[in-house]
């Protein structure tokens, strides 16, 4: 637009004026103008950013020379205005010190030109008034090279911003693939714990139950009919667990462990072995997950103690306390040295499962067991889980 103007300028005075036409001073100044046209083009298609200090400065020297041929070709003396581009293009280029430094030259050349070649021109109105309009001139170029600067400025920085942003959200989604990895172990994790704890008990119990049942069936048909009721309990409350399971995902039914360890130990106890119950303190204001997590290790236990220590007596005590919950099941079986842990399904897996669930209550598991004779009387393994009490969440399970 500048241009545009200052080429308006200098041919509409080149054809009102009463001189000569100078037809080679006028397309001197058409073609100075054409070439910082040209120029300005060059300079958006290919200067860069990141161009090197050099490039600009010699882009800017060039400018400079062109300026003054124009401005030399000129008589309106319109051109001058074009030197207001210099501190503009120098603050564009190397910053706000440049751009005063040659707005600041740019005036101190004019002042000397006034000075050689106009004989006492700080005395008339119109060369005062040039230099004033200059300066004004040169002030609004350097306030506008400040807003372009900061306008660049600000965009970098939204760019910057945007493509930390882009990068942030591939890290989310890469953490969220992350977290969505790892509830899918600990439900597996959680789904192996339940199956082992809930229907491995029962089925570890038919079994043992059935081959009572063979053994005893023809040297004791009652006592081989009990136990074939009792697999048939154990079966039928496999069954059970497994629907409570399903329907605690739509309704929440409250869990009683008094209640769940009394079939327990009803149905667990024989001729040949002896279980006693003996529960302290009341359950209510315990929550569904740390009275499960109890009635699993006492399921845990009693299987282990009945099918690997050969108890006689198991004796399992349930105490609610104000802060924690404590089961203890003890039995006078031949110890945890008669515990298989190295094979797959062994009950080494339910002892790791009993710990993992009860520590994620932030409760323990103590067990202390010797392979001592059974004459010697007295429990010599004794499980002991301790759960901290917890408000019944909104909608919990049992």
């Amino acid at each position: 637009m500048l241009y545009t103007a200052v080429l308006a300028g200098g041919i509409y005075h080149a054809a009102v004026s009463g001189g000569p036409a100078h037809l080679a001073r006028v397309a001197g100044f058409v073609a100075g103008l054409a070439l910082l046209l040209a120029l300005e083009v060059f300079e958006r298609r290919c200067r860069k950013p990141s161009s090197p200090v050099r490039g600009e400065a010699v882009l800017l020297a060039v400018r400079l020379l062109l300026f003054t041929a124009v401005a030399a070709l000129d008589g309106s003396g319109v051109s001058r205005a074009l030197f207001v581009l210099v501190p503009f293009t120098a603050y564009l280029a190397f910053g706000r010190r440049a751009g005063v430094l040659c707005g600041a030259g740019c005036v101190a050349l004019l002042v000397v030109g006034y000075t050689l070649w106009v004989p006492r021109w700080w005395v008339r109105a119109e060369y005062v008034s040039d230099l004033l309009m200059f300066g004004l001139a040169l002030a609004l170029a350097g306030s506008m090279a400040a807003v372009a600067v900061r306008e660049q400025q600000a965009r970098a920085r939204l760019e910057g911003v945007l493509a930390e942003l882009e990068d942030s959200h591939e890290q989310l989604a890469a953490y969220a693939l992350r977290v969505a990895e790892l509830s899918t172990a600990d439900e597996r994790n959680r789904v192996a714990r339940e199956i082992h704890d809930s229907l491995g008990h029962h089925l570890t119990a038919v079994a043992i139950q059935l081959e009572k049942a063979e053994a005893f069936r023809e040297l004791d048909p009652p006592a081989s009919a009990k136990a074939v009721s009792d697999a048939r309990w154990s079966a039928g409350r496999a069954l059970t667990e497994v629907r409570e399971s399903v329907s605690a995902l739509r309704d929440a039914r409250p869990f009683s462990l008094t209640r769940a360890l009394a079939d327990l130990v009803r149905h667990f106890g024989d001729d040949r072995m002896t279980v006693t119950l003996q529960v302290t303190g009341d359950e209510a204001g315990y929550g569904a997950e740390p009275l499960t997590a109890l009635y699993r290790a006492a399921q845990e236990a009693l299987t282990n103690a009945q099918r690997h220590g050969r108890a006689t007596r198991i004796d399992v005590t349930a105490a609610y306390g104000e802060v924690a919950a404590r089961l203890v099941v003890a039995d006078n079986g031949r110890g945890f040295a008669a515990v298989p842990t190295d094979r797959p399904g062994g009950t080494g897996f339910g002892i790791r499962g009993m710990r993992e669930r009860v520590e994620l209550l932030g409760g323990r598991v103590d067990i202390d067991g010797q392979p001592t004779p059974r004459e010697a009387g007295g429990a010599v393994v004794t499980v002991t889980v301790t759960v901290p009490r917890c408000p019944i969440p909104v909608g919990s399970a049992g």
